[in-house]
């Protein structure tokens, strides 16, 4: 029943992929389940960790991403193609989950922006009070690793606090704000920092995981499981937040 369901879900993602540049509604996607739409949403929610609406918006930045950096489509035609009618919301959409604008990201090849270790996100959860420390694991054994706290299940949007390993080993996040936080991890091969898994199948080139959400209360330190990286799903969230810095020397941010 259960492979059933994913199987059920997968069709919808690869829907979405193909028709990028359609309006398509909640309907339509219980339509292509075959499931009703209050079902549809519940089951996708649950397998995949977003809305469907969420996880169609997600898809459309990560088509967006590889666009500017493999076409010289202008931006206008881009956020037509990928199912935006207004170029404005798709920049702001675009600069919000990616940290960088479209123009900006295909100027700079997709550099992470150099957000200082400490910094926090301006979301008015709390004062920092909390440690957390791991240790990752990852098929890529020689690779930086990104990890970072984040208000949901994808790797998109600035993380409240994150730090960047040389390689695959312990962790440890200080100074937390308190609230619920999911922490998410990635690793990439070098030249698939912007590859686009295909809806048909995974990237062992691009390996995630993630453990959460994580309740965080004023003056406690949390000490997590041992978190093993897997390559990238095509019921996963696509990754947004612009990485290719993990693979280049002198990042400031690295540590371990």
């Amino acid at each position: 029943m259960e492979n059933a369901i994913e199987q059920a879900v997968l069709r919808v993602v690869k829907s979405m992929h193909e028709n990028l540049g359609e309006q398509l509604t909640i309907n339509d996607m219980a339509r292509t389940a075959m499931f009703s739409k209050f079902h549809f949403s519940r089951v996708f929610q649950r397998v995949t960790g977003l809305s469907p609406g969420r996880f169609l918006s997600a898809v459309r930045i990560q088509e967006a991403k590889r666009l500017l950096t493999t076409t010289s489509l202008t931006v206008t035609d881009i956020s037509h193609r990928v199912g935006y009618s207004s170029v404005g919301t798709f920049s702001s959409r675009f600069t919000a989950s990616v940290g960088l604008s479209p123009t900006k990201y295909r100027q700079l090849k997709s550099i992470t922006p150099q957000m200082p270790p400490d910094a926090v996100a301006g979301d008015g959860r709390g004062r920092p009070v909390t440690t957390i420390r791991g240790d990752i694991s990852s098929p890529l054994k020689d690779q930086p690793i990104f990890a970072g706290l984040f208000p949901d299940r994808i790797l998109e949007g600035k993380p409240v606090r994150y730090t960047i390993l040389r390689r695959p080993g312990p962790f440890v996040l200080e100074d937390v704000p308190q609230g619920e936080w999911h922490l998410m991890a990635q690793s990439v091969a070098p030249g698939r920092e912007d590859v686009v898994p295909h809806p048909a199948g995974g990237d062992e080139g691009l390996c995630i995981g993630r453990h959460g959400p994580i309740t965080v209360r004023p003056g406690t330190e949390l000490r997590l499981a041992h978190l093993r990286l897997r390559p990238i799903r095509p019921l996963d969230p696509p990754v947004l937040l612009a990485l290719r810095d993990l693979l280049s020397d002198g990042v400031p941010q690295l540590t371990h």
